[in-house]
């Protein structure tokens, strides 16, 4: 048993981070896609995240009512989550207002030049 994960280290890396993580991804960045308000990212994720522990439990035997694991599950997805939906938002906000927007990352974007605040 370890502190981030209850079985195996694999088991947590594949699964969580892998399966769960893709899916995290993708919610992330279907919030983004439909300008949804971020906060509506963490309930999405909790749910996810009782999804991943129950799949945990039930396929390799992992405590089910763990707090620590579920806090553990949950930062990680939303972690993932996060990139999904900036990277997304990032993405839009340079394509839907390229006169306006230009990447500075791909999790940023900035003011053009010339252009300012008041308007």
């Amino acid at each position: 048993m370890g502190i981030l994960y209850g079985s195996s280290l694999p088991v947590f890396i594949i699964f969580v981070c892998g399966i769960g993580g893709l899916a995290a991804y993708a919610t992330g960045r279907a919030i983004a896609v439909t300008w949804r308000p971020l906060w509506l990212l963490f309930w999405f994720l909790f749910l996810l995240t009782l999804a991943v522990r129950f799949l945990s439990f039930a396929l390799f035997e992992e405590a089910l009512l763990s707090l620590q694991y579920l806090i553990v599950d949950y930062l990680v997805l939303t972690g993932i989550a996060l990139l999904g939906w900036r990277k997304t938002r990032t993405t839009q906000m340079v394509t839907q207002y390229r006169w306006l927007y230009t990447r500075t990352s791909p999790f940023s974007w900035t003011l053009k030049e010339g252009k300012d605040d008041a308007y």
